[in-house]
């Protein structure tokens, strides 16, 4: 017996685990500070509790979405989440530097089960005329997680310390648990190759490139760490050579980017996922350490941010059903990159935080106008039997984008103190003497250049979206309560 049930409220569900992974990326952004000094550390170890976790996080996205489509999306979503939450704990319980780092990492590979679920559940279960709609609920909750996380993570840090930001996971991921235990649907499935040696290519590939530029400047950028860095892009390289050779279900289908947008949209998340993680790393710093402020004042400067973000885009969403993506997609990144060069011209050791509290609403509408429009213009001209591999690949892309931001902010923040003659922990207690607050604020502004830059590539990628066609436009399946029979092997 099938029963149709209303996709809301899978969708529900869906955005409770989406909001946690999100809440634990702009937690930690805000806790860098404090885990440094906490930790006893330096700021070059601390940027690798970030990069460790998107590493882990980026490099299975190739095989997780190609998993859900075979053993089911709510399974994988379900595991994911149940690791990601025990990884939480284990987070809080760390006390080391290589500890934290490590359960870190373990969280990354969490969060890589979950996420390709998430879109490729919406893909399937809402018709083609309602995605962007989805999408634009589904983006509403990343600035709802923007302004929740670092003000609650600042509360937190205030009043508990650092390692409450990971316990807090451990009660959202149990009713996340139940939630899509009861609301998300099982759906049917597909028999696939799982190509696990070339998982394990990109993993060494990817792990030589982000090492080597984020720890080039503690190594003097020395030959062996250039050989690291020459040949994590040969072995990458490699890799997609094999993959355009690949006949029987490469782990990176080729063929889809043949389609404009979705190319396009894969070169955009990109880039937008190495700018966030380079903007919100010296912006924290900056706060903290220049200004006094405590982590939750610090947050509250990007409040507007997550308020306007979580308003508009539901609406947002709903008009990139109707209006040219290149047109909304081009003003949110124009917008969003003129706010940030703002922020670097206030950025000073007395620089006006009211005016930062407008720059950062321009940044929320800015961003209103990308979260959701981008994915669905990235994917919505595909067909719904390559949503898995598609929705697979785009977050790859996106994960991929953010640990290599984290590493070349890393390495650009390491490079810019020596440039000021500044140690790379310069504030033990997360504060710095007036002196050298100056300098400090140099040295974090003009890491934020790289943003600016990443911003730029995404507005150009923008302009030359095209209006997809309905491709994809069949009408949703019908979703079970039940758990649908094994389809392997049928087409």
């Amino acid at each position: 017996m099938t029963t149709e049930r209303n996709p809301w409220g899978a969708l529900g569900a869906l955005c409770v685990g989406y909001f946690m992974i999100l809440l634990d990326m702009t937690i930690v952004a805000v806790a860098n500070p404090a885990i440094m000094s906490g930790l006893n550390t330096d700021m070059s170890k601390v940027i690798w509790v970030t990069s460790a976790y998107l590493l882990t996080f980026a490099v299975p996205l190739l095989i997780t979405g190609r998993l859900g489509d075979r053993f089911g999306p709510k399974h994988l979503y379900l595991g994911g989440l149940a690791i990601f939450t025990l990884a939480s704990l284990w987070c809080g319980l760390a006390g080391s530097i290589g500890a934290l780092i490590a359960a870190r990492a373990v969280q990354g590979l969490g969060a890589a089960l979950m996420a390709p679920q998430t879109m490729a559940v919406i893909g399937r279960i809402f018709p083609w005329d309602k995605r962007g709609a989805a999408m634009g609920v589904w983006g509403g909750v990343a600035g709802i997680a923007t302004l929740v996380g670092p003000i609650f993570g600042g509360a937190l840090i205030d009043n508990g310390g650092w390692q409450w930001i990971f316990y807090v996971n451990v009660p959202i991921g149990l009713l996340a648990f139940a939630l899509g235990m009861w609301l998300v649907p099982a759906l049917p499935t597909n028999a696939h190759r799982f190509d696990i040696p070339g998982v394990i290519v990109v993993a060494i590939g990817m792990s030589a490139l982000v090492f080597g530029i984020q720890e080039g400047n503690g190594y003097h950028w020395a030959g062996w760490v250039w050989a690291l860095i020459i040949g994590g892009l040969v072995v990458l390289g490699l890799f997609l050579v094999y993959q355009g050779r690949v006949k029987d279900e490469p782990l990176v289908p080729v063929g889809l980017f043949r389609n404009r947008n979705f190319s396009l949209g894969n070169v955009a998340t990109g880039a937008l996922g190495a700018a966030m993680t380079a903007q919100m790393v010296p912006s924290y710093f900056y706060l903290q350490a220049v200004r006094d402020l405590s982590p939750t004042k610090a947050a509250l400067v990007f409040a507007p941010m997550g308020v306007v973000s979580a308003i508009l885009s539901p609406v947002v969403g709903k008009l990139s059903d109707k209006v040219p993506p290149r047109y909304l997609l081009t003003f949110g990144f124009t917008l969003f990159t003129a706010a940030v060069l703002w922020f670097v011209a206030l950025a000073t050791p007395h620089g006006s935080i009211p005016l930062m509290l407008v720059m950062s609403v321009l940044c929320g509408i800015g961003s209103s106008c990308i979260w959701a429009p981008l994915p669905a213009t990235a994917l919505r001209s595909l067909p719904l039997r390559q949503m898995g591999a598609a929705s697979g690949i785009y977050n790859t892309t996106r994960q991929v984008g953010s640990v290599l931001g984290s590493a070349g902010i890393g390495a650009l923040l390491t490079a810019r103190m020596a440039a000021h003659g500044l140690p790379a922990s310069p504030a033990e207690a997360g504060h710095i003497p007036d002196l050298v607050k100056a300098p400090y604020s140099s040295a974090l502004t003009d890491s934020l250049y790289l943003t600016v830059i990443l911003l730029v590539v995404c507005a150009v990628a923008a302009v030359f979206f095209t209006s997809p066609t309905a491709v994809a436009a069949a009408p949703a399946p019908a979703v079970q309560k039940e758990a649908e029979p094994d389809l392997a092997g049928q087409h």
